[in-house]
């Protein structure tokens, strides 16, 4: 557990009425155990829609009865004890803050359903969601399964029942209606969310397995008659697992305040376990099986290992994290004006290319430079910078020479070419990505033509904007599906400009994938003919294909590459009139 998250039982359990008053769409994600009620209390993706800053997360948890009977090895059909149950709950509310709808199954009878709700209460659950089956109920989502309703009056007695014994206003219960679940219809369904409704229901859920949401969108339309009937305002909740094509929006525009995702987190573990599982006995050894798998540090920081979570701050606290600047190589493209030079030497408005790089970097407190020599390394000087001497810089790449600062990569590092030129914002906001391998990717390679002589890096991007979505670009969903030299560039949606990000665990992932490469591969590897010519996107390909996530910044201005000697002159011209304009000023 994590002590940050202390929360007691009256200050939680009316939130859920709180953001309900607010008529705010209230998002709830499964959790049937503590570290599941973790990440559902805490994960949150942000993005940018425009020029606005969006946040995303959910605001409830549903501790669910298929997954904790699930996740126990047990069948959904009220096996599993309430008090087991009550267990599980309690295990989640004490890590997590966010409130807490449970899934109640039947209720029992309505001796049983008073304790039920007793119990829940007391230990600050917000609401529970009871069905109208007859016990012991049988799951929904399953096809041919015998559904048997309750008499709708009978159940409505059980909901009064419930409510008469609850000590507070903050406790809500919601009437779970399986109509359309049986079979029965809609005149049924909407028969029973009247009953329900005058026998003093908090709300109501409609349940469906059909793949489309047809139905239940027609009864939220007939739910909020029958409201405007009863003059009543009582919320309605769904669960869109079987109608999943829908969008939350869609859904809120209907009437819906409540969407519960309600099992997912419990079928994406099993999969990935079962996935893990196949790939180490596959392959007799578990590194094919780490892109699957959350680093142990993670876990520990997720709950609470105090330790090791203490030392990990540290590290995320320490901007200063070292920066790798591979120069080893010629630049033929631009010898006539270095003359013998390495291009990181070249005059860029009375200033070295590699004391513009520095001043940028030291001005997002980053002074711990390394730059890698090779090619007349005896001319390369900057101040404050370290130098290593790749000496067999003719025989490999420019990730070789990045790898001869090796030592400087093992707690995270940022890697910068040694002909790229930045603007400081560039820096400050790959410093402030939180993945763990960040590209910094240039989208305006779409509408430009290829330049002649130049061997760029494309990349493709896996996203795909949904032109039916209002066009919200999220960090985490930004990933590279293919970079390298030789991808055709009308296919291309970025270039790689040169640019990127390791933290400790992407430092961990790239030396540890190209150390398996050269052990165990051999002829053709990507783009590479052999592995002595193998270059940085040959290995970041190789680490996307075994199945990491390599993430982009996205930018479309704030960088220059000095390749030509044309560059060097526009260079020169723009930093002359920035540093002249600064004057003025």
């Amino acid at each position: 557990m994590t002590l940050l998250n202390q929360n007691l039982p009256e200050e939680r359990r009316g939130k859920l009425k709180t953001l309900l008053a607010q008529d705010k769409l209230v998002r709830v994600m499964e959790a049937h155990n503590g570290l599941s009620g973790i990440v559902a209390d805490t994960t949150c993706v942000e993005g940018k829609s425009g020029d606005q800053s969006v946040t995303r997360e959910f605001d409830a948890l549903w501790e669910s009865s298929l997954t904790d009977s699930a996740s126990k090895g047990h069948p959904d059909i009220e096996v599993i004890s309430f008090d087991s149950r009550l267990h599980t709950i309690q295990e989640i509310l004490t890590v997590t803050q966010k409130p807490m709808i449970v899934d109640g199954d039947t209720g029992g009878d309505p001796n049983t359903f008073e304790y039920m709700v007793s119990k829940m209460e007391r230990a600050g659950v917000s609401a529970v969601i009871i069905e109208d089956k007859v016990f012991p109920k049988r799951n929904s989502l399953e096809a041919g399964t015998s559904q048997v309703l309750q008499e709708p009056d009978v159940f409505a007695q059980k909901i009064k029942r419930g409510k008469k014994v609850q000590a507070t206003d903050d406790f809500m219960i919601i009437a779970r209606i399986e109509s359309l679940i049986a079979g029965t219809g809609m005149e049924d369904a909407l028969t029973r969310a009247r009953i329900y409704l005058q026998a003093g229901v908090d709300g109501i859920m409609i349940h469906s397995k059909s793949k489309q949401p047809d139905e239940i969108m027609e009864f939220a339309g007939k739910y909020q008659d029958l409201l405007k009937e009863l003059e009543m305002s009582k919320p309605l909740v769904c669960v869109p697992t079987t109608y999943n094509n829908i969008q939350e929006e869609e859904l809120q525009a209907t009437g819906f305040q409540i969407i519960i995702y309600a099992n997912h987190s419990l079928r994406a573990a099993y999969k990935a376990m079962r996935d893990t599982a196949k790939s180490i006995l596959s392959n007799q050894r578990s590194l094919e099986a780490d892109p699957l798998c959350a680093p142990v540090r993670e876990i520990f920081d997720a709950v609470g290992f105090l330790d090791v979570k203490e030392k990990d701050q540290q590290d995320e606290t320490n901007t200063n994290i070292p920066v790798i600047i591979p120069a080893a190589g010629e630049a033929p493209d631009i010898e006539s004006v270095l003359k013998n030079t390495p291009k990181a030497m070249a005059d860029i408005a009375g200033r070295t290319l590699l004391a513009r790089q520095a001043q940028a970097l030291n001005q997002n407190h980053l002074t711990d430079v390394t730059v890698v020599t090779g090619y007349a390394g005896d001319k390369m000087k900057g101040e404050g910078i370290s130098f290593l001497h790749n000496k067999n810089y003719k025989k490999g790449t420019e990730l070789h020479s990045l790898l001869t600062a090796q030592e400087k990569m093992h707690n995270g590092f940022l890697m910068l070419y040694s002909d790229i030129l930045l603007e400081n914002h560039v820096i400050a906001q790959l410093l402030a990505s939180k993945e763990d391998i960040v590209l910094v990717l240039d989208n305006s390679i779409q509408y430009l033509e290829a330049v002649e002589g130049k061997a760029t890096d494309y990349v493709i991007s896996r996203n795909r904007q949904n032109r039916n979505r209002r066009s919200i670009n999220f960090d985490h969903q930004n990933t590279v599906a293919k970079i390298g030299k030789k991808i055709d560039p009308a296919s291309a949606t970025h270039e790689f400009i040169g640019l990127a990000k390791f933290s400790k665990t992407g430092a961990e992932q790239f030396l540890q994938t190209y150390q398996d490469v050269l052990k165990n591969l051999k002829g053709k590897v990507q783009e590479a003919e052999d592995v002595s010519q193998f270059r940085l996107t040959d290995l970041i390909q190789e680490m996307i294909d075994r199945g990491f996530n390599v993430h982009y910044l996205e930018i479309h201005k704030g960088w220059l590459e000095i390749h030509f000697p044309k560059d060097i002159e526009l260079a020169n011209e723009l930093f002359t009139a920035q540093e002249h304009t600064t004057k003025v000023s």
